[in-house]
């Protein structure tokens, strides 16, 4: 396994060599994957078209994972995110959150409610510069590659099944998974900080967009394997 910075990236490729999922853990190597006339800059508003002088946009951000599934090949972007369980709410408590639709429901007098679940809020903001360099990522690796951000979250307790589909646990901690294509992304950000550039998901577009990351995608026959 690589010798990645952060624990929720090394808790993903545990999560992948575990489903024995394609991949590569992504470094300086990226500049090998690309065609010769590729260039690693993202154009800015203000930028010249033909360079010169400097002033062609700014570098590409890299990115963490290829990914080889059934379904496509995937350009991935991990983004770590706490959620921190919060003792003592009640129901009318902000913390006491519905997170039915993608996040799970249960059945209850013929109909569908959503589950309520004491978590915090599932954070989805990202920076500007992440969006629009995995896109870029996306159109120079071509047809065939999707570039993703996949939220990696790390709960203080494992999480109920009705809030993730995919959990884990690696080295003594809990995490679960959502993904979102980038394009999806991009279509439903707003701004969240215009000072550092960072943009999010409304709650219910992010519900709406985002997927279990394996077995939305990639499709793998050993989803039901735990990582441990």
């Amino acid at each position: 396994m690589a010798q990645r910075r952060h624990h929720y990236e090394r808790a993903f490729e545990a999560f992948l060599r575990q489903r024995r999922i394609p991949y590569v853990a992504v470094d300086e190597a990226k500049k090998a994957l690309l065609p010769p006339e590729a260039s690693l800059r993202v154009r800015t508003e203000g930028a010249s078209a033909g360079g010169g002088d400097g002033d062609d946009g700014r570098a590409i951000k890299s990115f963490d994972f290829v990914v080889y599934g059934q379904s496509g090949n995937f350009l991935l972007e991990i983004k770590g995110r706490k959620v921190a369980r919060r003792v003592g709410s009640t129901g009318g408590d902000r913390s006491d959150q519905s997170v039915g639709g993608i996040f799970g429901s249960e059945s209850a007098g013929g109909g569908v409610k959503p589950i309520k679940a004491q978590a915090g809020r599932l954070e989805s903001w990202a920076t500007e510069d992440d969006v629009e360099s995995l896109q870029a990522w996306q159109q120079l690796f071509g047809e065939g590659f999707t570039g993703a951000i996949v939220f990696v979250y790390w709960c203080d307790e494992m999480p109920p099944d009705g809030l993730f589909q995919e959990i884990m646990e690696f080295q003594g901690r809990w995490y679960a998974l959502r993904a979102i294509t980038i394009d999806a992304y991009a279509g439903a950000m707003r701004t969240r900080s215009p000072r550092w550039r960072t943009v999010d998901l409304s709650r219910s577009d992010f519900e709406r967009l985002s997927q279990p990351f394996a077995e939305a995608w990639v499709h793998t026959p050993t989803l039901a394997r735990p990582v441990v």
